[in-house]
């Protein structure tokens, strides 16, 4: 860096752009007993996306951060593959022709990567990988506002493995954790062990589905119905991994579904409270459980520490 350069925030900025407003979550891991929340806010739209983001580089100074955002869960496909039989190095352009009838596109046009699901191959089965496509045109339109905007974004993510960061400080070690996210899209479910991510799912079932009154409660069987499907599912593909808790994120009502979950599912049921595992003393409106549920996921992507981009 130049003598003379802007010196960089320590800890990832994640910014994600919704209809209305442009949400931004600054978090530190290094160097700390745990992981602290800088900034946690959405800023309404003024104008486009390109010029509210613009704004925002100005007034908050965002070319001293590294940045990062989430694509939409529409604009990628999270796939489990069998780990293909060739040298570690190679493993990911094997992996790309191995999904290319999985995915409705040309994979010539699609932008691949892939992580190894620890502990495969037990019980005789091949190991595996889950492989993460997404259309060449979809990754250009998430970065094009932010490039018009000035902004360089240094990593793209997904939410998975941004839950899967949230995650890891909830395991008990040597055993399983199942997280249950609700945020104005849907519910996200991951699996995880030992800080990586096993398995992955998405219910049909929105912060908005629990606003409290007549029929917020006819949610509550069919989520314990996907729950424990995918409870059962997960102990016969990962024995070795067993489940200690389901973890929930905030929803109105929380505590009753918490409640009926913990009477109907075969594992322990606990509400998501951030204030046990993260700090953030500059950010009050955190304290708020149903915001901690909105801002989960941009949290989470935000938690890389000082990892390469």
């Amino acid at each position: 860096m130049s003598l003379f350069g802007k010196k960089r925030r320590p800890g990832w900025l994640c910014l994600n752009l919704h209809v209305d407003r442009i949400d931004l979550s600054h978090v530190l891991v290094a160097g700390k007993p745990r992981p602290e929340i800088l900034l946690c806010e959405s800023f309404r739209k003024q104008g486009s996306d390109v010029e509210t983001l613009k704004r925002l580089r100005r007034e908050l100074n965002l070319d001293r951060y590294q940045c990062t955002t989430l694509l939409q869960k529409n604009d990628y496909h999270l796939l489990t593959v069998d780990a293909p039989n060739v040298p570690a190095a190679e493993a990911k352009n094997a992996v790309r022709w191995s999904i290319k009838d999985l995915v409705d596109y040309p994979i010539e046009a699609a932008t691949v990567d892939a992580v190894h699901v620890p502990g495969g191959g037990g019980a005789g089965r091949p190991a595996q990988m889950l492989a993460i496509a997404a259309r060449n045109e979809a990754i250009a339109a998430t970065v094009k506002p932010f490039n018009d905007a000035g902004i360089d974004l240094e990593v793209i993510d997904v939410p998975e493995l941004a839950q899967r960061n949230v995650a890891t400080l909830l395991e008990a070690k040597g055993r399983g954790l199942a997280l249950l996210c609700f945020d104005d899209a849907g519910a996200l479910l991951t699996f995880t062990g030992g800080g990586e991510l096993y398995q992955s799912r998405r219910i049909d079932v929105s912060l908005h589905d629990f606003v409290t009154g007549p029929g917020a409660e006819e949610h509550y069987d069919r989520l314990a119905l996907e729950l424990q499907r995918s409870l059962d599912h997960f102990d016969r593909q990962f024995r070795s991994v067993p489940v200690a808790r389901l973890v929930i994120s905030q929803v109105p009502g929380g505590e009753r579904l918490a409640e009926y979950l913990g009477s109907n599912l075969t594992v322990p049921v606990t509400l998501l409270d951030l204030e046990q595992i993260m700090d953030f003393p500059g950010v009050p409106e955190l304290r708020d459980p149903l915001r901690q549920s909105q801002c989960l996921q941009m949290i989470g992507a935000a938690m890389r520490g000082e990892r390469a981009a």
